[in-house]
């Protein structure tokens, strides 16, 4: 619990620097004798961190998680979100289930696998900025392909009760930048309202949305099992009487693994240009910019993969799910891993105010770990 209550007390919401907690895991592990690599951003200020402990030999398993949490911006905690509080069984803190808990496993049973003198390796793979779109696991995984035997199986430990989750939808995210040009609101003729003009945009993407939503496949493992489509962020103008020169939106599009978002994507981007060459033609400074931040490709369903097969295994579960959230289990699969994923922790605490992770998820994490690290040291290991 000591490892878990200091990874709750780094602040790595994705909006700061996550490398005073790398720095930690540096010295937690060098400590013992391993050494780790970081993989950074372009700042600087960012950075993944993998590790390989055990013989540097092929058929090993990565554990990956990432290291960044959400904003708790406008919620209301009863208890500080980065100090990890126990009332009764459930353990409470922000990253409890949304994943420092899996990190924390992870660390705390390096010294048991240290000494069960593994015959394949385990290796450690910490991200930075999963929670605004996977942008640090590229680097990461690339890096991955080039100095690390190849593994047998990846386990990314996403919160999902210890249990198989088989595949994820994919998400890429839009941020849209509308530019008019001020005038006194009185006097439309004489100005351009970004807000009014970015108006038509947002209707797209729920139109969009309620169209993707009429068609639900029944045997569908997802969901819901559509593509969905949200805006999460609107900003825009200055005063109610002032035309507004600037208007900002962000949205995101989700689709199961077989369904091509690109006809989506291709309509908004039609009509965007639409409306950015209706605003040049009244004021030629302004316009409409998209900008893709993000896109992080599904993770395939293959339930005879060698990541499913150990880990049914381990855990027992022969159930079938899928998640519609994103993870970087698509990113890992699209680099030609064999992944899954299974965590401590529930999804449904996860983001929450007072996020939480209920002790006996914990301790089946303890056993999956354990049985992990007994299955790679003993002969023929995964």
């Amino acid at each position: 619990m000591k490892l878990l209550e200091r990874l709750i007390a780094f602040d790595t919401t994705s909006r700061n620097s996550n490398l005073a907690l790398i720095e930690w895991v540096e010295a937690y592990l060098g400590a013992r004798g391993i050494e780790s690599h970081r993989a950074p951003n372009a700042a600087g200020d960012k950075t993944n961190l993998y590790a390989l402990f055990g013989p540097p030999v092929a058929g090993g398993v990565v554990l990956s998680g990432h290291t960044d949490v959400v904003p708790i911006d406008g919620q209301s905690w009863s208890s500080d979100p980065f100090k990890l509080t126990q009332k009764g069984d459930r353990f409470y803190g922000r990253g409890t289930a949304d994943m420092k808990s899996f990190l924390a496993l992870a660390l705390a049973h390096v010294d048991t696998a240290l000494a069960a003198r593994l015959r394949r390796p385990i290796i450690l793979a910490f991200s930075y900025d999963e929670e605004v779109g996977c942008l640090g696991a590229p680097s990461m995984i690339a890096d991955l392909v080039r100095m690390v035997p190849p593994p047998q199986a990846v386990i990314v430990g996403e919160p999902t009760n210890m249990k198989i989750v088989s595949g994820h939808k994919g998400i890429s995210t839009f941020v849209v930048e509308v530019e008019g040009l001020e005038a006194h609101s009185s006097q439309t003729q004489q100005g351009v309202s970004a807000i009014m003009a970015a108006l038509p945009l947002m209707e797209l993407v729920a139109t969009m949305a309620r169209e993707a939503g009429a068609h639900n496949p029944a045997d569908c493992l997802f969901t819901p099992a559509h593509p969905t489509m949200t805006i999460g962020i609107v900003e825009g103008g200055t005063a109610v009487n002032i035309l507004a020169r600037r208007c900002q939106f962000i949205w995101d599009l989700r689709c199961p693994p077989d369904v091509d978002g690109e006809p989506y994507i291709a309509r908004f981007m039609e009509a965007a240009a639409q409306i950015d060459a209706d605003i040049k033609s009244r004021a030629p400074e302004g316009g409409v910019r998209v900008t893709r931040r993000s896109s992080t490709p599904p993770f395939a369903i293959d339930r005879d993969s060698a990541a499913e097969k150990l880990v049914r295994r381990l855990t027992g579960d022969n159930g079938m799910a899928a998640a519609a959230y994103a993870a970087e289990a698509g990113l890992f699969q699209r680099a030609g891993f064999s992944v899954v994923l299974c965590g401590p922790g529930d999804i449904a605490q996860a983001h929450q105010a007072d996020e939480w992770i209920a002790q006996e998820q914990l301790e089946l994490g303890a056993a999956f770990m354990r049985n992990l690290i007994a299955d790679l040291a003993r002969p023929g290991g995964v």
